[in-house]
């Protein structure tokens, strides 16, 4: 078969992965027989639906991580109780320290 850009080259045909292709050696076009187009894209799909899987598993992965962790920060919320500083003036602590000492 000859090429439909080079007109008087000679395809050479070879086969890669069960596929059939037909090359120009001179301008390097590629060619595919009836049905080769086909077959890469079935491959192709099947490559990708393989990939998007093995995505999908790593998200869930990723998911459950996070959901275990926002699990533990809210554990550790339950049981945290928030003590706030009473404010007091100077002869309040004062007043606190004499009582240490056992003044009046």
């Amino acid at each position: 078969m000859k090429c439909p850009v080079c007109k008087d080259v000679t395809l050479l045909m070879t086969e890669k992965n069960g596929v059939e292709v037909d090359y120009c050696p001179e301008c390097r076009g590629i060619w595919l027989d009836r049905g080769e187009l086909d077959k890469i894209i079935e491959r192709a799909q099947g490559a990708r639906s393989a990939y998007y899987e093995e995505e999908r598993r790593e998200h869930a992965d990723d998911r459950r991580r996070e959901e275990r962790s926002y699990d533990r920060k809210r554990e550790e919320e339950r049981y945290y109780k928030e003590h706030k500083k009473k404010k007091s003036s100077p002869i309040s602590a004062l007043s606190d320290i004499m009582e240490i000492f056992g003044g009046e």
